[in-house]
């Protein structure tokens, strides 16, 4: 017979919440020494823990009773909080939350990078701590998730059906959403209205299980100039009820830019090899920042907070120091917003990205905005930098490179180091493979500038800048 699973639900009394841990759940210890991880509250809350979950180090628990609320505890304005597993820090002072980011660089950096570090520049907060997303990914679904109050209330729910977020671990569940604070109006009022339309008029949403029905994903984009992208992602190929839902969108939304939709029919709703149709308007949004435009279509990667791009590419270019003459390298460089951002202070940037439809959108910015020193190229990072890439286009003074969540590869540091620029500028969304990186760099590279970014506001995700000097 299998081992019988350690389910037991203990509750721990009077215990003190200490810190915030990681993914925004606080940690807690538990009397017997061990921790006890615990979301939705804050460090100096005083709770009773029953836990649900326990593993030879840790336990994981939720708070039932609160005898004292931490000082630094606010009032979340979501209505949706505790049930969704968005915004996690919605409920503790945005101030508090820069702490906390902070503190988890400089613990990255100094554990595991274990480099010596210059004092850290103030970490960069954000001036808009809700609505600041320039792009949303809703779910429909028939199976929507029954809250606790629902359940409690024992009213009978006759319609099931959701569009909103994945509740966390559960793939086949939808928390329905009647009002995000994550990205400005008309985003709420669209998918409110395309929900509503969809229910008065019959039309089936999407079934995670059986994989039918009509109604899959609903993206929403919007930027800074006013500009709106929506696209309908369909499960079932029906035109007329498609072209109803389309048209009615189109009707009562006249502000829409660019209205697509995609028929997908595989068994994961990601967009990046479906074939998007336009509908109406234009196949791209244009976003702008210092001047330049940069157009945006339905498989684009742009940075999620555009306010804060704006900083965070600041921060960037004010490390690298350029002063005229530079040749620059910019490594995962995407649709080449941060290549053109620095150009003006730069000889010649050179920008690798081994997405080739996003190098494709890099040249047609770069043309826009008539940026003449900016040439763009596909392939794989660490293949690229052979001799031949480097005496073509010239020894880079300055490398600035912004990796994904995993970080640089190993053979592209090598290249770096071999090809020794007199900087690097290195820009991640998480410093703990970006401390992995610089230990790596540290036999030729010394850490001159640390500067945290928060893009994020009530999560507890944060971005980082360092800046490398050539020992």
């Amino acid at each position: 017979m299998g081992k019988r699973k350690n389910t037991d639900k203990i509750v721990f009394d009077n215990v003190a919440v200490l810190d915030a841990g990681a993914k925004g759940v606080s940690v807690a210890k538990a009397p017997d020494g061990k921790v006890i991880f615990i979301p939705n509250v804050v460090p100096g809350d005083v709770v009773d823990v029953q836990t649900f979950k326990k593993r030879k180090a840790y336990y994981e628990g939720k708070a039932v009773h609160f005898h004292e609320y931490s000082a630094d505890r606010v009032i979340p304005p979501c209505q949706h909080f505790g049930a969704c597993g968005g915004c996690k820090w919605q409920n503790m002072n945005y101030d508090k939350q820069l702490f906390y980011k902070n503190r988890e660089v400089y613990n990255h950096l100094k554990r595991i990078g274990k480099v010596e570090l210059p004092e850290f520049e103030p970490i960069k907060g954000s001036e808009k701590q809700f609505f600041y997303r320039n792009k949303m990914e809703f779910s429909f679904s028939n199976a929507r998730w029954v809250t606790e109050k629902e359940v409690q209330s024992g009213e009978e729910i006759d319609n099931r059906n959701a569009l909103g977020f994945h509740i966390p671990r559960m793939w086949d569940k939808i928390l329905d959403i009647t009002k995000c604070h994550l990205q400005e109006d008309p985003s709420n009022m669209i998918r409110n209205a395309v929900r509503d339309f969809a229910n008065e008029n019959g039309l089936e949403f999407f079934n995670p299980r059986e994989h039918s029905g009509l109604l899959r994903t609903l993206m929403i984009r919007t930027a800074s100039t006013g500009e709106i992208m929506v696209l309908i992602q369909f499960f079932d190929d029906n035109k007329e009820q498609r072209e109803m839902i389309l048209d009615f969108l189109a009707h009562n939304f006249p502000g829409i830019t660019s209205l697509q939709y995609v028929v997908n029919q595989k068994a994961n709703d990601t967009l990046y090899d479906q074939d998007i149709i336009l509908y109406k308007g234009r196949d791209y949004i244009l976003e702008s920042m210092e001047g330049l435009s940069f157009s945006i279509n339905a498989k684009s990667f742009y940075q999620t907070n555009s306010d804060q791009a704006y900083e965070l590419y600041s921060i960037t270019r004010d490390f690298a120091g350029l002063t005229g003459n530079e040749v620059v390298y910019d490594l995962y460089t995407g649709t080449g917003t941060i290549a053109q951002f620095v150009s003006r202070k730069a000889k010649k940037v050179i920008g690798v990205e081994a997405v080739p439809e996003a190098i494709a959108d890099a040249w047609e910015n770069a043309k826009r905005n008539n940026i003449t020193n900016c040439e763009f190229f596909v392939g794989d990072m660490k293949v690229v930098f052979n001799e031949e890439f480097i005496a073509t286009h010239g020894k880079p003074d300055v490398i600035i490179t912004d990796p994904p969540r995993d970080g640089m590869h190993k053979d592209v540091i090598d290249q770096i180091l071999r090809i020794a620029p007199d900087k690097v500028v290195y820009v991640s969304c998480n410093s703990a493979t970006q401390a992995r990186d610089l230990a790596l760099m540290d036999e030729k590279y010394k850490v001159t500038r640390v500067r945290p970014v928060d893009m994020f506001p009530q999560t507890h995700h944060v971005e980082n800048v360092v800046l490398l000097e050539k020992r």
